[in-house]
Parts: structure tokens; C-alpha cells; sequence
């Protein structure tokens, strides 16, 4: 082996991994779009049973069925939306009860608690917070306001491109299916259409599963509600039951989200002898939901649908957290899914390919 052949393999492996880490510093740029194809891809899986329905059964025209379904998703988005909104009425009047002056009152008197146990140990919290400079805090306040006006903007953007985007997957299958064919020779032509079907049947069984996840925490959250006679109970069980298809995170905000919206609808009473039994009582029953759902719902969906080890599952999710925020923990499972089943298709006789998909 002589120097120029070292220097080339040098020069070689030096361009692909920088070549990988443009790849992946362009798809970090551009992780918003990648997660509007993910969402739409979802979706547009989600509407194809719908979309053959109409073909067949009804005689539908392509178009047609397409608008048609768009149409039946964008009723069921405007009917989710507006089932919150009588909710969000009713948190305003709970609010609007409150005792002002007597919140403040207790508020004052626990930071006078506060400052004299700080007293006894040198420590003027009241004086410090005299001596602050406020101006600075009180230019958050704009920024704020930008902030919240630009995550409307995005959303009112992701929602548009998410909308557009899914209307022509489902309109235009057999371009997507074509431009995917395209990246490989006429030889593994058959092995991506196998693999395609597969992953299609393993997402169908994963999207199945989550939907059953969810009717399940929604009848136990309803349930408990219900019972402890908390208003506007299938509004708000909805919702917590939704939060949980974000993995780890969503569980710990509907959690947070069930026991404010439990305390406000029960302002009007005693904190001690009713808010905060029945605030109590209902978290016991959120916690039984959610060790159901651990321990009998998930390992279900994950273990029987994509095939998957729990602790790949937490990996994949953990890293699609932290490249590309909540969408990426919520499509980290569908995605790492269809990769392990390509993966079988065209490197079958790599072994940590075989280690990966040995279930598949």
C-alpha cells in the first residue's frame, strides 16, 4: 500500500463524513418540513381505507373521494375544536368567582411567612425584591407577545402545509410510490414494494393500537370524572387521553392539565373540606389510568405491532426528542419502524441488521 492510496482513503473518508454531516445539519434546518411530511404521511395512511371505500362502494371519482375525505378530517378537526370551546367558557366563569381580594390577602401572607423565615437566617427577600430592577422583567412582556403571536404563525403555517401536503399524497399516490421506486435499481424494485407493503400493514396494526390506547385512558378518565361529578368530564378526558400520544411527556402534562381544570371547577367551595379531597381523589384515579396504560396498554401496541424491544422504543424516542422536539418523539416509532424493515429487505445478512429485526 502505497502513500497515495492512504492519502485517498483519507481524502474519501474525510468527504463522507462530511458529506453526513451536511446531510444531517440540512435535515436539522429542515426539520418543520420533515415533520409536516411525517404528519401528512400519517394522515394520508389514515384516509386510504376511506378513500378505497368510496371508489368501490360508491363509485367515486379520484378527486371526489379525496375532497371528500379532506373534507370529513376538517369537520372532525372544527368539531375537536369546538368541543373546547364551551370548556374554555367555563374555566373563564370558574376564574371570574375567585375571590380577589382574599387571593391576595392569603398571597400576602404567605410571602410575609415566607420573608420571616428568611429573616431569622440574614435574609431580606421583600427588600431584595424592592432593590430588583423591574424594568427588565417588564421588557419580557413584548417579547412575550412576539413569541405567542409567532407560535399562532406557525401553527396557522404547519396546519396549511400539513393540509396541502396530505391532499396531494392521498390524491396522487403513485407518484410517491414512483419517486421512491426511482432511488433504486429494477433488480431490489420488488423488494422495496415488499417492504412497503410491510411497513404498511405493521403502521396500520401500530395506528390501530394507538387508537385503542387512547379510547382506553379516555373511558378511565371519563369514568373517574364522572364520578366525582367534575363538569364538562368527556371534554377534559379527551384531551388528557390525546397528550398521551406524546411519549413521557404527554402523560406529566395531561397530569398537570387534569388537576388545575379539577381545582377550578370547584373554586366555589371549600379548599379544605372539597377541592382538595376531590383534587386528591381524582389524581389517584389518573395514576390507576396511567399504570393500566403502562403496564398493559403500551407493551401491547409497541411489543404486537411494530415489533419492537420497550428499551429500543425509549432510545428512538429519546433521540427523535431531542433532534426534533415533541413531532419527533410522536413519529420516532413509525419512523424507526419502516427503517427496520428496509433495513431487512436490503442488508438481510448484516448482523446487527439481524439483531435489529430478528422479530420482523
Amino acid at each position: 500500500m502505497n502513500s497515495n492510496t492512504i492519502t485517498n482513503g483519507i481524502l474519501k473518508a474525510i468527504a463522507i463524513i462530511a458529506g453526513v454531516l451536511l446531510l444531517l445539519y440540512f435535515l436539522y434546518k429542515i426539520q418543520s418540513v420533515i415533520a409536516y411530511i411525517a404528519i401528512s404521511i400519517v394522515i394520508a395512511l389514515i384516509g386510504s381505507p376511506i378513500i378505497h371505500f368510496l371508489k368501490r362502494k360508491l363509485k367515486f371519482p379520484n378527486s371526489l373521494a379525496v375532497f371528500t375525505t379532506m373534507f370529513l378530517f376538517l369537520v372532525i378537526l372544527a368539531g375537536l375544536i369546538s368541543m373546547f370551546i364551551p370548556l374554555i367558557i367555563k374555566q373563564g366563569e370558574n376564574l371570574s368567582l375567585l375571590n380577589i381580594e382574599q387571593l391576595q390577602s392569603n398571597i400576602e401572607q404567605i410571602l410575609n411567612q415566607v420573608n420571616e423565615y428568611f429573616l431569622v437566617r440574614n435574609i431580606d427577600i421583600l427588600n431584595e425584591l424592592k432593590n430588583a430592577d423591574l424594568y427588565k422583567n417588564l421588557t419580557a412582556i413584548p417579547n412575550l407577545l412576539n413569541s405567542v403571536i409567532g407560535t399562532i404563525g406557525n401553527i396557522s403555517i404547519g396546519l396549511f402545509s400539513v393540509i396541502f401536503i396530505t391532499f396531494f399524497f392521498m390524491k396522487d399516490t403513485h407518484i410517491m410510490e414512483n419517486s421512491i421506486y426511482v432511488m433504486v435499481s429494477d433488480k431490489s424494485e420488488n423488494k422495496l414494494k415488499n417492504s412497503l407493503a410491510t411497513i404498511n400493514n405493521l403502521l396500520s396494526r401500530y395506528f390501530i393500537g394507538l387508537v385503542l390506547q387512547i379510547t382506553i385512558l379516555f373511558v378511565l378518565y371519563t369514568l373517574t370524572l364522572v364520578i366525582f361529578g367534575i363538569e364538562n368530564a368527556v371534554v377534559i378526558a379527551f384531551l388528557c387521553a390525546l397528550l398521551n400520544l406524546i411519549p413521557y411527556v404527554g402523560p406529566l402534562i395531561g397530569g398537570f392539565l387534569m388537576l388545575f381544570l379539577t381545582m377550578s371547577n370547584n373554586l366555589h367551595q371549600d379548599f379544605q373540606t372539597e377541592i382538595l379531597p376531590t383534587t386528591i381523589y381524582v389524581m389517584f384515579g389518573y395514576i390507576i389510568a396511567q399504570i393500566v396504560d403502562n403496564f398493559v396498554s403500551q407493551p401491547l401496541i409497541f411489543s404486537k405491532s411494530v415489533k419492537s424491544h420497550p428499551l429500543e422504543i425509549f432510545l428512538i424516542i429519546m433521540i427523535g426528542g431531542i433532534l426534533f422536539g415533541i413531532v419527533g418523539m410522536i413519529v420516532a416509532v413509525p419512523t424507526y419502524t419502516a427503517i427496520k424493515v428496509i433495513l431487512k429487505a436490503f442488508l438481510a445478512d448484516n448482523k446487527i441488521v439481524k439483531s435489529l429485526t430478528k422479530d420482523l
